[in-house]
C-alpha cells in the first residue's frame, strides 16, 4: 500500500475560492493514480505548502489575495526546484492574456476556470483534466528557470516593440531532397504556445510560403495569441479569417471556435471555418492538414509539435504518402510526448529534432 501511495502523482490545489479548490478536488480525487496532497488559498500559503508537501505537479488560479497566481507562479519558476504548473483560466479575453502571460512565464497548460458551470461535458472536462495531470505531472521534464524576454515587463505585449526581440542564429539543416515546399502547416497542443514562440520568431521576414498553424486552443485565446506572436516575429501572424485569400509570407493561427480547411479557387488558396463534431480536438490539427495537401498535395510540410492525444496523425500521414515532407519534434523536448509519439512510432516522420533546430529545417525545406 505504501509502495502504490509514492508512485502516485502528487496534486496541490491553489485558489482563494473553497468551491473552486473542492470542485477540482472532487474531479480528480477518486483517480487511483493521483492524490491531492494538500489545497492552499494564495500564494503565500502556496509556496510554504510546496515546500511541505513535495506536489508533482499544481492547479493554480490567477486571481488571489496576498500573492496573486502571476507572482506565486514566477516564484515557482525562479525556485531552486521548478514544477509543472497548470493554470485556472477565465475562458474570457482578458484572461486569455493573463493565461498567455502565465505560459510565458514558465506554466505548462491550462483549463477552464468555469469547468464547474459547464455540467453537460462534465465527464469530458473530468477525462481532459486527468489526461493533463498525469501526463505533465508524471514526466521528469526539466522546466527552464529563466524567464522568457516578454514576462520580464510589465508593458502590455502590443506595446512592446518587435524591434527588440533578437532570434538566435537558425542552425542550417539540409533534407536530401532539393524539393521545396510551398505550404508550412504546423499543428500543436499541450506546451504548443512556447514551442511556436520558439520557432516562429526565427522565420525571416522574406519567407516564402504562408505558414498555417492548428494549435488546440479556446475561442477566446487564439486572437491575443496570435497578435503576442506576432510581436515577436519578423513574418505578419494572425489569426485567420473565414473566407480570407492565403498570402505567402503570413502566419495564419485557425481561430479556436472551429476548424480551419484549406480550399483552393484556381490558383487562389482561402481559408474556410467549420465546426464538424467528428474531430473532438478544436481547432483540429487534422482537418487543417489533410485539406492543405488535397489543394497542395506533395507540396506540404506537415510539422507536428507537442501536445496530449493523437490529433495530426492523419494528417502527417497523408502529407508523406502524398509526397511532402515531416518534422516531428524529439520526446526530450517536448512538454507531452503524445502528437508527436503517434507520428514517430509509425515510422511518418522524415526527420525527428529537438525544438531549438525545427525552425531552420522548416527554413531549409522551402
Amino acid at each position: 500500500m505504501i509502495q502504490d501511495t509514492v508512485k502516485k502523482i502528487k496534486v496541490l490545489i491553489v485558489d482563494d475560492s473553497a468551491f473552486m479548490r473542492n470542485t477540482i478536488k472532487s474531479l480528480i480525487v477518486r483517480d487511483p493514480e493521483i492524490v491531492v496532497v494538500g489545497t492552499a488559498s494564495d500564494g503565500i500559503e502556496a509556496l510554504e505548502k510546496i515546500e511541505s508537501l513535495k506536489p508533482d505537479i499544481i492547479t493554480l488560479d490567477v486571481e488571489m489575495p496576498r500573492m496573486n497566481g502571476l507572482e506565486a507562479l514566477r516564484a515557482i519558476m525562479a525556485s531552486s526546484n521548478p514544477l509543472p504548473v497548470i493554470m485556472v483560466s477565465s475562458l474570457t479575453t482578458e484572461g486569455a492574456k493573463t493565461t498567455l502571460e502565465a505560459l510565458e512565464i514558465g506554466a505548462v497548460d491550462f483549463i477552464p476556470k468555469n469547468l464547474s458551470e459547464l455540467s453537460v461535458n462534465i465527464v469530458n472536462i473530468k477525462d481532459m483534466l486527468l489526461d493533463k495531470l498525469k501526463q505533465i505531472g508524471s514526466k521528469k521534464f526539466k522546466i527552464p528557470r529563466k524567464i522568457s524576454p516578454l514576462s520580464k515587463t510589465a508593458m502590455p505585449a502590443m506595446q512592446r516593440p518587435a524591434a527588440t526581440m533578437h532570434p538566435s542564429p537558425v542552425r542550417s539543416v539540409q533534407f536530401t531532397s532539393s524539393k521545396r515546399m510551398q505550404m508550412v502547416a504546423i499543428g500543436t497542443s499541450t506546451g504548443g504556445p512556447k514551442a511556436l514562440q520558439t520557432i516562429v520568431p526565427l522565420f525571416p521576414k522574406n519567407f516564402s510560403v504562408p505558414v498555417i498553424i492548428s494549435q488546440h486552443m479556446p475561442a477566446n485565446f487564439t486572437g491575443p495569441f496570435a497578435e503576442r506572436l506576432c510581436q515577436l516575429s519578423q513574418m505578419p501572424v494572425k489569426e485567420a479569417k473565414h473566407g480570407e485569400k492565403i498570402e505567402n509570407g503570413v502566419v495564419y493561427i485557425a481561430p479556436g471556435y472551429g476548424h480551419m480547411s484549406i480550399t483552393k479557387k484556381g490558383f487562389d488558396k482561402f481559408v474556410s471555418i467549420g465546426d464538424d463534431p467528428t474531430y473532438i480536438y478544436k481547432p483540429s490539427v487534422d482537418v487543417m492538414m489533410l485539406t492543405a495537401n488535397t489543394v497542395m498535395p506533395g507540396g506540404c510540410l506537415g510539422v507536428i509539435l507537442t501536445g496530449m492525444g493523437n490529433d495530426g496523425f492523419k494528417g502527417m500521414r497523408a502529407i508523406k504518402e502524398s509526397g511532402g515532407r515531416t518534422i516531428a519534434q524529439d520526446e526530450e523536448s517536448c512538454v507531452v510526448f503524445g502528437m508527436p509519439k503517434f507520428v514517430v512510432e509509425s515510422g511518418l516522420a522524415d526527420k525527428v529534432v529537438s525544438l531549438s533546430e525545427i525552425a531552420g529545417e522548416i527554413i531549409n525545406s522551402i
